[in-house]
């Protein structure tokens, strides 16, 4: 799983050439942290995909950028365009829709 960052979005999201999973997120937060295994886990048994972790706390201009109001939200990108969003806890199966399996 790749952290993201303001510095490194672009080239590890929005130029990726496989489907990019994002998900924002926060230390404090209950849900995402009960999102964190199942994000870990998607990750390792998913290399058709790249996952990318984006702590809203220390990434504030991202979230701001992308309209995140609620965490833990898992946003899809493919070939640089958002394709679906989910707020919330998710399971594997709606990451795996989400990416459009």
């Amino acid at each position: 799983m790749i952290q993201g960052t303001t510095d490194n979005f672009e080239k590890e999201v929005l130029e990726s050439d496989i489907p990019v999973l994002v998900d924002f997120n926060a230390s404090w937060c209950g849900p995402c942290q009960m999102m964190a295994p199942i994000i870990e886990e998607f990750a390792k048994s998913h290399k058709e995909y790249k996952v990318v972790s984006v702590d809203i706390d220390e990434e504030d201009a991202l979230a701001t950028k992308y309209e995140v109001s609620s965490i833990p939200c898992l946003v899809a990108f493919k070939d640089g365009k958002e394709v679906s969003r989910k707020i919330g806890v998710q399971s594997a199966k709606k990451l795996e829709k989400m990416l459009g399996e």
